[in-house]
């Protein structure tokens, strides 16, 4: 059970993608820890200015991350609303599994746009207000697969390396400005569209026994997992922790793979 209350009270952060899994645990952290958030997602009906619908806490705004006009609108309502921001969560994105011959140019340029085009964008329109906080902290959800990656994920792979290279970046060019940037690279997260894999599985129980054994730590990862490390990035307790990519994946990519034939 997360303890966060208190930890960032005062706080107005944006979330991107929020509605669901792992943007959904980090949104709900944060409430938890006192933050005043804002979770905007494409899912979200566009109407005629963002934040008009709420719910648990949380309020939600109509975000597409590849259009700089929505982007742009989403900000001029936070500065409008709240009158500063705190905290920028860049975790919307999307994957899918292409072999790289078979790939048009359009699904590379799609997941480009989504997942990195995005965060840049949001990182240029937020900077602003970001540097006025104080307490300006940038969280960028990478993935394990920015270090390697699956069959099929050239697109997804190199977006996400890319953003922990974008991480870095941000990091030295708003570091001046009093804003801290860093990363999570989430390994093997139980979200509704890594559980549709293992639902699907002939082997259900055998698949899931097998997917915890790939982690040292002897389990799969909890979205929450996610959210209580970008409750601390977000925080003042790492205050002096910036261009960093924390992978959280039960060290599953601290132990080198072996043949199933000579697995203990």
């Amino acid at each position: 059970m997360s303890t966060h209350s208190g930890r960032l009270d005062g706080r107005v952060a944006v979330v991107t993608g929020g509605a669901q899994g792992i943007g959904r645990a980090i949104a709900d952290q944060l409430a938890i820890a006192g933050a005043d958030v804002i979770v905007g997602d494409l899912t979200i009906a566009e109407g005629e200015h963002p934040g008009i619908d709420e719910s648990e806490g949380l309020e939600f705004a109509h975000l597409d991350v590849t259009s700089e006009e929505s982007i742009a609108a989403l900000m001029a309502f936070v500065a409008e609303s709240r009158g500063r921001l705190d905290i920028v969560v860049n975790n919307a994105g999307i994957m899918f599994e292409v072999p790289v011959d078979e790939q048009t140019a359009e699904q590379w340029d799609r997941m480009m746009s989504v997942n990195l085009r995005g965060p840049f964008l949001m990182a240029k329109h937020a900077a602003r207000l970001l540097a006025h906080s104080g307490h300006g902290s940038v969280v960028n959800i990478g993935s394990i697969e920015g270090y390697s990656a699956n069959p099929g994920h050239t697109a997804y792979a190199a977006s996400k390396g890319g953003l922990h290279g974008l991480t870095k970046a941000l990091a030295v060019d708003l570091g001046p400005r009093g804003i801290r940037c860093n990363a999570i690279a989430p390994g093997w997260i139980d979200t509704e569209l890594n559980a549709s894999y293992i639902n699907n599985h002939p082997e259900r129980a055998e698949a899931v026994a097998a997917l915890a054994r790939l982690h040292p730590i002897g389990r799969i990862g909890d979205p929450t997992d996610i959210g209580d490390v970008a409750v601390w990035l977000a925080s003042d307790e790492s205050r002096f922790v910036t261009g960093q990519v924390i992978t959280v994946d039960g060290g599953r990519l601290a132990r080198p793979s072996l043949p199933d034939i000579l697995q203990a």
